[in-house]
């Protein structure tokens, strides 16, 4: 063979070896460059080019499955998005069928509902749209992904009322939509949520009505319901015989005698400042050794704080402000 078939043979292969050898699958790169598209192509997707391999790890928030998968998109991690203009999440973003992780965050631009091609992707595990403008109802389209485990829908602009067919997802272990407009009361429903339930947040949003009873078999690890319009008794969320680490009950109008309440021994955190709590400081909280943060300020508590555990190391703050709570660290109890 001369020289120049030879160094044509090497030029023909140097040209379609990149295409040969690259690793994402070619509907997944149609279906993001059409998600680039319709976010206007923001210049923070610059990385995203027809010409080079959404799975070499060099595409701005795109990660691939292992070879066992073929190499399909599974991770979408979309933060900061500088779009030109407002645009709503992409419909495109249905056709990547082995996507287990959907977040986008930080982007002010991104307006509209969720699309309802999102339940295309039943492998979704965790959802995640944080600091958006993104409005509506949450929808209950996404009760058919039945793989959700975490929904984080952080400081949007939700409206509507608490779903109350979250429960029919088997497997959500969290479920966040703080800092939203959410409105109405907490469905009964949510007293039917699994064991796999561990974190539940919806602070700063504008519920009201009390807690359902029905709650008082769910055992959270972190529970928040802050700066919201709740009422009544919200002792159903504590018991002894759970495994809680963080309570925060803060910024609302709850009224129950919190002398009364038998408190987890793993408890860590317990926010219930501004509300309308009465009694006593329960005698459990003592045994609480590692209780790191507890503030009952702002409240109507009374009687001489228990002795014991960390509570004379609790700031004087976090007891201030209430009816007649006194004994160390606050001064002596006068009438005892």
């Amino acid at each position: 063979m001369s020289h120049s078939s030879t160094l044509f043979l090497f030029l023909i292969v140097l040209f379609f070896t990149p295409a040969l050898s690259e690793l994402c699958n070619p509907q997944d790169k149609e279906a993001l460059l059409q998600i680039k598209k319709e976010f206007g192509n923001p210049t923070t997707l610059s990385s995203w080019l027809p010409t080079s391999d959404c799975c070499n790890n060099n595409w701005v928030g795109v990660s691939c499955a292992n070879k066992t998968q073929s190499y399909r998109v599974n991770h979408l991690d979309l933060n900061d998005l500088n779009l030109p203009k407002p645009y709503p999440i992409p419909p495109s973003v249905g056709n990547l069928p082995y996507l287990n992780f959907l977040s986008i965050t930080n982007t002010n631009n991104l307006v509209g509902t969720i699309p309802p091609t999102i339940t295309k992707l039943t492998m979704l595990r965790e959802l995640q749209i944080r600091f958006t403008n993104v409005s509506g109802e949450i929808p209950h389209f996404l009760s058919q992904i039945k793989t959700l485990e975490s929904i984080i829908f952080h400081y949007n602009n939700f409206s509507g009322n608490l779903p109350p067919w979250l429960p029919s997802l088997p497997n959500l272990y969290r479920v966040s939509l703080d800092g939203n407009r959410i409105s109405g009361t907490i469905p009964d429903s949510f007293g039917s949520f699994s064991d796999s339930l561990k974190l539940m947040t919806f602070s700063d949003n504008r519920l009201t009505g009390e807690i359902p009873a029905t709650l008082a078999k769910l055992d959270f690890d972190f529970v928040d319901l802050s700066q919201n319009m709740l009422e009544g008794d919200a002792s159903v969320l504590f018991g002894s015989e759970k495994h809680t680490l963080q309570i925060n009950l803060a910024n609302n109008s709850f009224a129950f005698d919190f002398g009364k309440v038998r408190v987890s021994k793993t408890l860590l955190i317990l926010y219930l400042s501004h509300n309308r709590l009465y009694g006593a400081l329960p005698e459990g909280l003592t045994s609480l050794k590692n209780l790191g943060t507890f503030d009952v300020s702002y409240n109507e508590l009374c009687g001489k704080i228990p002795r014991g555990g960390r509570l004379q190391k609790i700031d004087v703050s976090s007891y201030s402000h209430n009816k007649c709570l006194c004994g160390s660290p606050l001064p002596k109890c006068k009438h005892l």
